[in-house]
């Protein structure tokens, strides 16, 4: 291995991953270090990739299950576990595996073990977990034995450690307690179980395992779901979710947790406005009221990485930290855990770092999208947000009715559709401010919305746009035009 690279990054990840491919096809020499024995960091091993192949196959479930209310008689026999594991597995694998083969077309150097950060931008890799020797990803496939301790120097050095499932104040994870990388390696569904959060991954587990045939309970702290979310639009997904038989107890405030060897999880908590303590038991009980940073490692400290009191690194607009040519993306930066978010960043910081003129990612322009039935999607501002924003006078919301649309009723889903809309305060064309969806393919409807609103297209030229028909598509064309004011389908 060289002793010299233009960048070295920590951390395979999306942010990490996307920097490095990006740096090398602009003719930079990078190493990265993993200290996983896969690339891909939480993503593509413990998070997006894995639990959105179980949702894509309980949805098949619910699509079965649903056939029945259009003439199509069918049923789920059984869930073969063994196949659903592979299916899963063999997901993660050939994303992994795939990402290997870009870094080594690109000529990025990969190495496996632990690093530290000096403040002189120089990178010392101790071996990983279970390994005697720091590792080279070699281009077989396999691994090349280095020595048990390798350094190497930079130009500029970018930290993208990620984070990790932030347990209960008062109740480590332990047992049937667990988090969602637990979750994820469950080989089977359970029958039933307590989740914790009203956030992503509290809602996708939610309607995974409602799918799958399990009683799911969500024990949520407010009176929605998504409670930092556009209120219109939680409120209407709090509805499909109860209607789909989740049981939602809003309020809530967990005060312990009791498991034991094959004795479950009983959850102790209160209810806002009750004076008793309530108990509930489950075959297990998923944490998921967020993640934290990985940045407890000493070596932050010790290289003058500056963090915040919830421990993220304090960074401006493009990462940089407070030591010069350090830098820092991803979860480990302040803003939703996202893994597009991280890899926007990534690719913006090694474009900055060549000397382009790179723009940075502007958080409100990153769409959030969370998987559960029915999906839900956001961009932008929320009416709120937008009142509250100086920037912009005469600030509104225009509604769909979703079931007006042909794709809607067909699905025999219930949703929300709201766009935001304002004027500059300085003067100029109306613009679309945010998006908030609620409906199937919400996922996929955001992209339009997302360039709508990054791009700041006027509103009554995007309006014009035309939209194939029968979609779900045609819901964000009927919204714009009912807020240029030449509604159609709605009055």
């Amino acid at each position: 291995m060289e002793q010299q690279y233009d960048i070295a990054i920590v951390g395979s990840g999306t942010a990490g991953y996307s920097a490095a491919l990006r740096a090398a096809e602009l003719g930079k020499s990078v190493v990265m270090v993993e200290r996983d024995g896969t690339l891909g960091g939480t993503c593509l091993n413990r998070g997006c990739i894995p639990s959105k192949a179980l949702i894509t196959a309980t949805r098949t479930i619910a699509d079965v299950e649903d056939g029945a209310r259009m003439g199509i008689m069918a049923s789920v026999e059984e869930i073969d576990f063994g196949k659903l594991r592979e299916f899963r597995d063999g997901t993660v694998t050939r994303m992994t595996e795939g990402l290997r083969g870009l870094l080594a077309y690109r000529g990025i150097a990969v190495v496996q073990g632990d690093a530290a950060v000096s403040a002189e931008r120089s990178v010392t890799v101790s071996p990983a977990d279970g390994q005697d020797t720091v590792r080279l990803f070699a281009h077989d496939g396999g691994f090349e034995e280095l020595d048990a301790t390798v350094t190497f120097t930079a130009g500029d050095v970018i930290v993208a450690t990620g984070s990790s499932p932030r347990p209960l104040p008062n109740a480590p994870f332990h047992g049937a307690l667990i988090d969602s990388t637990q979750a994820l390696a469950l080989n089977t569904f359970p029958h039933n179980a307590i989740i914790i959060g009203s956030g992503a991954i509290a809602l996708e587990f939610a309607s995974m395992w409602n799918a799958a045939g399990c009683d799911v309970t969500l024990l949520i702290r407010k009176d929605n779901v998504l409670s930092n979310a556009d209120h219109r639009a939680a409120v209407a997904l709090n509805r499909e979710l109860k209607r789909r038989g989740i049981t939602i107890v809003k309020g809530t405030q967990v005060t312990g947790v009791d498991t034991g060897d094959n004795l479950g999880a009983t959850v102790h908590y209160r209810v806002e406005g009750e004076e008793d303590e309530r108990t509930m038991a489950a075959e297990l009980a998923l944490v998921a009221i967020g993640r934290s940073p990985n940045t407890s490692q000493p070596w932050f400290a010790g290289a003058g990485i500056e963090l915040d009191a919830d421990g993220f690194v304090t960074v401006d607009d493009f990462g940089r930290t407070s030591r010069d040519h350090i830098w820092a993306i991803g979860d480990i930066t302040r803003g939703r855990a996202l893994a597009h978010r991280a890899f926007a960043q990534g690719i913006a910081l090694a474009e900055h770092i060549a000397g382009l003129d790179a723009a940075p990612v502007v958080d409100a322009n990153v769409p959030n999208v969370v998987f559960c039935t029915p999906e839900f999607a956001t961009v932008g501002l929320t009416l709120a947000e937008a009142r509250a924003d100086s920037r912009y006078a005469d600030v509104r919301e225009t509604l769909f009715p979703v079931m007006a649309n042909a794709r809607m009723v067909m699905a025999a889903s219930g949703g929300s559709f709201s766009i935001v809309s304002g004027r500059p305060a300085d003067g100029g064309d109306e613009l679309v401010l945010g998006v908030h969806v609620v409906a199937p393919d919400a996922s996929d409807l955001i992209a339009e919305a997302q360039q709508i609103v990054a791009d700041r297209i006027p509103l009554h030229q995007a309006a014009s746009q035309i939209h194939p028909h029968p979609t779900f598509s045609e819901i964000i064309g009927e919204t714009l035009l009912k807020a240029d004011g030449r509604p159609l389908h709605t009055r």
